[in-house]
C-alpha cells in the first residue's frame, strides 16, 4: 500500500480535544489519511460532540469519519475499532495514572500498548515537533534478528520525521553496570560495554548520518534514562519499542515504554517487533462480517529508503511533494536486518 487509508483518533470529550485534534491533523496532512474519530463512552450521548469535531475538520478538507462505541474496556474498545476500520496508527492523548491504582490494576494505556497490533501515538505535550528533538531509543545489546529489525524502523523512522518537521535527530541506547562476576570480560568494564554499544551503533550512524553529538550511550536503566534525556534534550518526540510484554513477567518486570509514560515530558510513539504483530492481528482480528474487506496496514514497520526533498515545515508548509514523500516513507516500507554483528 503507498497510502495509510486511515487513522484512529481517540477523543475525550471531557478533555480539550486541541491537542489531540492538532496532531491527528499534522499527521493527516502529510499522510493523506483518512481520519477516524473514537468516543470510546458508554454512558454519554456523544453524538453531538462527534458532529461538531467531524464538521469542523470537514471544513478543512480533511477526510474525516465519526462513531462512539464501547466494547467492555477503553482498550478493547479501540482495538476493536482499529481492526474493524483498518486503521494503521492509533493516536491517543495520555493522561497521567493514579499512582495507587496503577499498583493493583494494570492502566489501559498499558493494555492497549501491550495488545494493540499496529503503532500507537500516545500524546502529551505541547512542544511541536517542528524544528524540535526527536529522540530514538534503541536497546543495542538486544542483537537478534527480531530486535535489529526492530532498531532499524525506530531510528528510520524518527528520521524521517525528523527531516520533513526540520527537526534534529538524537539516538540514545541505555547500557548496565559493569559486573565483575559477569562471564564475559566485556561486561565487566564500563569502557569495555560502552566500546561495544558505540560499536553496535555505527551502521545507524552511517545510514542516518548521526553524528557522535547527538549519540547518547548512558549508563543505567532505561526506563530512567530515556526520560533524563528527552527532559535534557527537550526532546518534542520520543520513538520507542516495545516487546509488549504480558501475563506475570509484565507485573513483575514491565515494559519500558509503558515505565516511561508518566515521567517523559513527550509525546511517545510506539512500536513493536514483525513477530508480536503478527501474533496480536491473530489475537485481535474481528469476526469476519465485521472486516471481510478491511485490508490491515503496518505503518511504520515498512521501511523503504527513499530520498526525500527538504522540508522547512511539518504541517500546513510542507507542499503536495513533500506530502507524497511523507506518505510513501511512511507507509511503503520493507523490512531490513543488519548483517550479524560484528
Amino acid at each position: 500500500m503507498h497510502t495509510i487509508r486511515n487513522t484512529l483518533v481517540v477523543v475525550d470529550p471531557q478533555q480539550p480535544e486541541d491537542l489531540i485534534i492538532n496532531h491527528a491533523k499534522m499527521i493527516a496532512r502529510t499522510t493523506r489519511s483518512h481520519l477516524h474519530l473514537l468516543a470510546c463512552d458508554k454512558h454519554r450521548n456523544v453524538r453531538a460532540y462527534l458532529d461538531d469535531l467531524q464538521a469542523g475538520l470537514a471544513r478543512e478538507d480533511f477526510n474525516v469519519s465519526a462513531e462512539s462505541a464501547w466494547h467492555g474496556s477503553l482498550h478493547k474498545t479501540i482495538i476493536m475499532t482499529q481492526q474493524a476500520q483498518g486503521c494503521g496508527l492509533v493516536i491517543k492523548q495520555h493522561l497521567p495514572d493514579n499512582p495507587l491504582l496503577k499498583g493493583l490494576l494494570t492502566p489501559e494505556d498499558w493494555k492497549l500498548l501491550r495488545y494493540c497490533p499496529c503503532p500507537v501515538l500516545l500524546v502529551k505535550s505541547t512542544r511541536p515537533w517542528a524544528g524540535g528533538n526527536i529522540l530514538a531509543a534503541v536497546d543495542v545489546g538486544s542483537s537478534d534478528v527480531e530486535h535489529r529489525v526492530l532498531h532499524t524502523g525506530i531510528v528510520s523512522h524518527g528520521h524521517d520525521i525528523a527531516k520533513l518537521a526540520g527537526a534534529t535527530l538524537h539516538m540514545m541506547s541505555a547500557h548496565p553496570y559493569p559486573m565483575l562476576s559477569a562471564p564475559d570480560p566485556m561486561f565487566q568494564l564500563k569502557e569495555s560495554i560502552q566500546a561495544f554499544y558505540r560499536e553496535q551503533c555505527e551502521t545507524f550512524q552511517d545510514e542516518f548520518a548521526i553524528s557522535d553529538q547527538r549519540l547518547h550511550i548512558e549508563e543505567g536503566p532505561a526506563e530512567v534514562l530515556i526520560p533524563y534525556m528527552a527532559n535534557k534534550l527537550e526532546v518534542a518526540l520520543t520513538v520507542i519499542g516495545s516487546v509488549a510484554r504480558t501475563g506475570m513477567a509484565g507485573k513483575l518486570v514491565g515494559n519500558t515504554a509503558e515505565m516511561i509514560l508518566d515521567t517523559l515530558d513527550s509525546d511517545i510513539l510506539v512500536l513493536k517487533p514483525a513477530d508480536i504483530i503478527s501474533h496480536l492481528e491473530e489475537l485481535a482480528a474481528p469476526p469476519p462480517n465485521m472486516a471481510e474487506n478491511v485490508v490491515l496496514h503496518s505503518w511504520p514497520y515498512h521501511y523503504r529508503d527513499t530520498h526525500h526533498q527538504d522540508q522547512r515545515q511539518f504541517g500546513g508548509e510542507i507542499n503536495a511533494a513533500g506530502a507524497t514523500d511523507l506518505a510513501r516513507s511512511l507507509s511503503t516500507r520493507t523490512r531490513r536486518s543488519f548483517p550479524p554483528g560484528r
